[in-house]
């Protein structure tokens, strides 16, 4: 049986190598999004006053300025990152500075940021390519489960060593095998948050399972009337309901009679952009619904918790650390595993023709 699994783990390590690499390797770089951000571009390094009657009138500018391109909503700054971030319909964005200044503008993965976004969670593929991008993160979590009870019985020969003693075949093995104890925990983690982001109602359902809970109610969204939305009043009036919640996303009307919505993320929440919204008339800025993320149902609310979990969302610079080095080791993993595997099957090649009967010719 342990031949079985040991095989089986081999060739599906080595036919998902280079897929495992590209998800752990792009992902390990998206941690660093901000940090490289600061460092190319000058305003993502201002400090953002979010205050209602700072934030609306930037907010009404960006929309003035992008009337009639499509523009779905704006990702709001933080208070230590000077960018807030126009997201289009066709996949472009647009950074603008504190002050409401165009920064960049660029078409569908036209920054190398979203160029990795989306080669991290679609694959360049869309649809297709996120489904194959969940089920790549299943076949890592098995590649896991299978290698921690493949080296079991060996767990006398571990060592705490991250580089290989040589490039010989058996200290490739051993790597592999030290590295994956290692990182075992945390790989268990991020791959199992990245593969809830793509099959969210099968987690969902078994989250609500374990936690006992029921699905929390839908939302309403209410019909409104057509108009530019004041994004003052409306921050404002968010603020009213929610004290101390910071704005994160403002989304304008996807269609005519389309409320707008401001997102906020309150203290409680882990997500980076809150799961608490307020629904607006864009005519006449009246609340027409809201959604409080701190009082939706346990299974929610946990599954809610998985995507931070997944993009160092919380945790501050030790957890983007430790997201870091397990994505460049998932990677590691995978190129270690594979190459090491191709060496055995290539030895095996060559006794396999050294003991092959030769034919003799007259």
């Amino acid at each position: 049986m342990m031949q079985v699994l040991r095989t089986a783990h081999a060739w599906a390590g080595a036919v998902l190598c280079a897929l495992i690499g590209v998800l752990g390797l792009s992902g390990a770089l998206l941690v660093l999004k901000k940090d490289y951000l600061r460092i190319t571009v000058p305003q993502a390094r201002d400090s953002v006053s979010l205050a209602p009657h700072d934030l609306g009138p930037v907010l009404d500018s960006i929309e003035a300025r992008f009337a009639g391109e499509g523009l779905r909503y704006v990702s709001v700054a933080e208070p230590s990152f000077g960018l807030h971030k126009a997201v289009f319909d066709d996949g472009g964005g647009a950074y603008i500075d504190a002050h409401g200044a165009l920064v960049a503008r660029w078409a569908k993965n036209g920054r190398a940021e979203d160029w990795l976004f989306d080669l991290h969670h679609y694959l360049l593929a869309g649809n297709t390519g996120k489904l194959i991008a969940g089920a790549a993160g299943i076949a890592a979590l098995l590649l896991v489960v299978t290698g921690l009870i493949i080296v079991w019985p060996s767990l006398r020969s571990f060592a705490w060593r991250i580089a290989p003693r040589s490039g010989s075949r058996r200290d490739l093995v051993a790597n592999h095998r030290d590295l994956g104890l290692i990182f075992a925990a945390p790989i268990i983690l991020i791959t199992f948050t990245g593969v809830s982001m793509v099959y969210s109602g099968p987690v969902k359902s078994m989250l609500y399972a374990a936690t006992l809970s029921a699905p929390s109610p839908v939302m309403e969204r209410p019909e409104a009337s057509a108009g530019d939305i004041d994004w003052t009043g409306a921050l404002v009036a968010a603020e009213e309901l929610y004290p101390g919640a910071a704005p994160r996303i403002a989304s304008f009307p996807a269609k005519p009679g389309a409320p707008a919505s401001v997102r906020l993320r309150q203290a409680r929440e882990w997500h980076q952009n809150g799961r608490t919204y307020v629904l607006a008339d864009p005519a006449t800025g009246e609340m027409l619904a809201t959604s409080d993320g701190n009082k939706l149902a346990r299974g929610d609310r946990v599954f809610n918790a998985l995507y931070p979990l997944h993009s160092s969302g919380v945790g501050g610079r030790l957890y983007d650390f430790v997201s870091f080095l397990t994505g460049i080791v998932l990677t590691v993993l995978g190129g270690v595993g594979a190459w090491s595997f191709i060496i055995r099957e290539a030895r095996a090649m060559q006794r396999r023709r050294a003991f092959s009967p030769v034919e003799k010719t007259v």
